[in-house]
């Protein structure tokens, strides 16, 4: 359902995985990316892409444990917004799944419907109608 006339994103949130395919089978299973593009051989994954079908994606890779590595996010401290047109369904794809919800659906005070759940790593994923403010002129 992406839009071809919505300009490509620039802003993706990336994060790393002890176990990386296991993460991208829950976030394509669960929440229903898509998965676009998975580099890397046997347990390693050394860059993946995840669409978002409402538009945008996430970015991860397994985790080096290296002294050097120079980006050494560590797996389970990201989390992320996803917003979608219908919450219900996303929250029940995640519950037949068996998420780990950690927020259940509900209605916020500013006019969405969101709940949120806990990937295998250890990430928070809050999903919901919330699209944000229009941006300021």
């Amino acid at each position: 359902m992406t839009d071809p006339a919505a300009p490509p994103p620039t802003v993706w949130p990336a994060f790393r995985a002890r176990d990386a395919r296991a993460l991208i089978r829950f976030l394509v299973d669960a929440l229903g990316f898509e998965e676009t593009a998975v580099y890397g051989e046997g347990p390693v994954v050394q860059h993946a892409q995840l669409s978002w079908p409402p538009g945008g994606g996430v970015m991860l890779g397994s985790v080096r444990d290296v002294p050097d590595d120079p980006w050494p996010a560590q797996p389970g401290s990201a989390a992320a917004y996803l917003v979608t047109d219908d919450a219900d369904a996303v929250h029940a794809r995640a519950v037949g799944a068996g998420a780990d919800v950690v927020q259940q659906l509900h209605d916020t005070d500013y006019g969405g419907r969101e709940f949120a759940v806990r990937d295998p790593e250890g990430n928070l994923w809050s999903v919901g109608t919330y699209r944000g403010e229009p941006r300021l002129s």
